[in-house]
C-alpha cells in the first residue's frame, strides 16, 4: 500500500500538474469505486483544482466549491499521469479524471477491488474521512509518546494504526523499527522513554529519507511517480527475508500474520531472539529454532 512517502509525492506531483486546471470530465469505469452517491459526481466536472492534499494514505484533489474527490489507493491502486490523447491502461483502470495538460488515471492491479473514491461538499464532510493519525512530522516527541501509549499494543500495530499515525503502513514501519532497534512485538506501555525517544526520532528520519529519495526517482523518471511499491532494493528489513541486515549482516526474519507480515533483524531488535510465527512456529514445535545462532 502506498505510504507517507509515496503520497507526498504523489500529491506534489499533482500540485504541480493539476493546480488551476479544470476537471473536463470525470469516467468512472468500474462502478463500485465511488462510494458516495452525495453530491452527484457528475458535479465534480467543469470545477478548477484549487488543493491537492494528503489525507492519511488518501489523495484529495480540492474543487471550486469546496468539492473534494478522496482517492484511497488501498494496497493495488496507483495513479498514472497521461499526456493528452494518450489511451489509458486497459482493464485495470477504474477512473480517468481528464485536464487540458493531461489524464489522471486511478488504476487498480489485480481481482480485488479495495481502492475507493469518494466526492464530498465541505471541508466538514473531507474531515469525517480523517482517520485522525497524528503526522509524526508534525509533532514533538511528548505528543508522539502520547499517542503512543493511547493503548497497549505492539509497535508494529500502534504505528500501522491509522487512528494513532497518518500514513505508516507495513512497509515503513519495518524499516522504523530496525532504524529504532525495537522489537515489532514490543508493548507500546513497556517501552521505556530513551526508547520512545528513538522511536520518534526513526520514524522521522526515515519517513523524511524516503520520502526525498522518492522524489529524486520520479524526477529521474520524468517527474511523475511511475513505479510506486513497498519493496525496494534499498530499504534495510522490509521484503528483505533471508537477506543479510546491512547493520549486523544477520539474515533477515519475518512472522506471518493474517494477510500482513512484519520483517525484522533479530541480532539488532530482539537481542537474538527469533520471534514467534503463528503458523510456522505451532508447526515446528520444538523444532522452532529460538535464537537467531540457532538457524
Amino acid at each position: 500500500m502506498p505510504e507517507l512517502p509515496d503520497i507526498t509525492v504523489y500529491v506534489e506531483r499533482a500540485q504541480a500538474l493539476l493546480q488551476g486546471q479544470v476537471l473536463r470530465r470525470l469516467r468512472l469505469l468500474n462502478p463500485f469505486l465511488l462510494r458516495t452517491a452525495l453530491p452527484p459526481i457528475a458535479e465534480a466536472e467543469g470545477r478548477r483544482v484549487v488543493a491537492v492534499e494528503r489525507l492519511g494514505k488518501r489523495v484529495v484533489l480540492g474543487l471550486e466549491g469546496e468539492r473534494w474527490l478522496v482517492l484511497h489507493l488501498m494496497i493495488a491502486g496507483r495513479l498514472r499521469w497521461l499526456a493528452p490523447g494518450t489511451k489509458p491502461p486497459g482493464r485495470i483502470t477504474l477512473a480517468t479524471f481528464e485536464f487540458d495538460a493531461g489524464t489522471l488515471a486511478f488504476t487498480e492491479a489485480g481481482t480485488t477491488r479495495r481502492a475507493s473514491l469518494h466526492f464530498v461538499a465541505g471541508r466538514a464532510a473531507l474531515g469525517a474521512l480523517d482517520p485522525g493519525g497524528i503526522d509524526v512530522m508534525a509533532v514533538d516527541v511528548a505528543a508522539f509518546a502520547a499517542r503512543l501509549v493511547l493503548e497497549n499494543h505492539t509497535l508494529k500495530r500502534a504505528l500501522t494504526d491509522p487512528q494513532l499515525f497518518s500514513g505508516i503502513g507495513n512497509a515503513y514501519s519495518d524499516e522504523i523499527l530496525h532504524r529504532a532497534r525495537l522489537s515489532p512485538l514490543a508493548l507500546t506501555k513497556s517501552v521505556p522513554a530513551d526508547a520512545v525517544q528513538r522511536l520518534y526520532e526513526a520514524a522521522r528520519s526515515v519517513l523524511a529519507e524516503w520520502t526525498e529519495r522518492l522524489r529524486d526517482e520520479a524526477a529521474r523518471a520524468g517527474g511523475w511517480p511511475d513505479k510506486v511499491t513497498a519493496f525496494h532494493p534499498a530499504m534495510a528489513v522490509h521484503g528483505r527475508y533471508g537477506q543479510p541486515c546491512p547493520v549486523c549482516g544477520a539474515p533477515v526474519q519475518r512472522i506471518v500474520y493474517a494477510t500482513n507480515e512484519a520483517n525484522y533483524c533479530a541480532r539488532c531488535q530482539t537481542g537474538g531472539k527469533l520471534l514467534a510465527d503463528r503458523a510456522l512456529s505451532k508447526l515446528l514445535k520444538a523444532s522452532w529454532p529460538k535464537h537467531i545462532d540457532d538457524l
